[in-house]
């Protein structure tokens, strides 16, 4: 699980790593005017909730770090993207059915239910890949080319063959 995680987050490294710090925090795109920054940021602030929430058992979605800074500055957005892989290698494979408590807003107030280690990773990481698709337009939108062909497509997806 722990492989999976980080290979999909080395993508978004990859970009941060081939587009400038005026290109990261663009926020002229429409219908959101969301910059890629600002949805990095995010990603790795819901794996950041995990990671705060652990000593505790119990991981609050709705309590993010929302460090401007990692999604203004491509070095730091790298920087925020390594700190939350290694954080990924300091988990032990045994504690993945630790049940944890999770508590998020899902519109109308704060719910909270029982998760295992585990699953908080996995939704974490499905939504990784549903903002790299968000960003996946943003860069289309600014001209940039995609970091690979894989940003942003959830394994599942099946892939449209383009028949020459």
């Amino acid at each position: 699980m722990i492989a999976a995680i980080d290979k999909n987050l080395q993508r978004g490294i990859k970009l941060l790593e081939a587009i400038s710090d005026e290109q990261y925090s663009d926020t002229s795109i429409p219908p959101y005017y969301s910059s890629i920054g600002a949805n990095m940021r995010h990603i790795l602030d819901v794996f950041t909730c995990i990671f705060n929430g652990l000593n505790k058992n119990c991981v609050d979605f709705s309590d993010r770090e929302r460090n401007h800074l990692a999604e203004q500055k491509t070095a730091s957005g790298i920087a925020y993207f390594n700190e939350v892989i290694e954080q990924l290698y300091c988990l032990k494979t045994e504690d993945f059915d630790k049940i944890i408590s999770v508590t998020d807003d899902l519109g109308t107030g704060k719910v909270t239910a029982n998760y295992t280690l585990s699953s908080a990773l996995i939704q974490a990481h499905s939504h990784a890949i549903h903002h790299f698709a968000s960003i996946g337009f943003i860069i289309n939108q600014l001209g940039i080319e995609l970091p690979d062909a894989d940003f942003g497509y959830n394994p599942t997806t099946p892939k449209k063959i383009l028949i020459k």
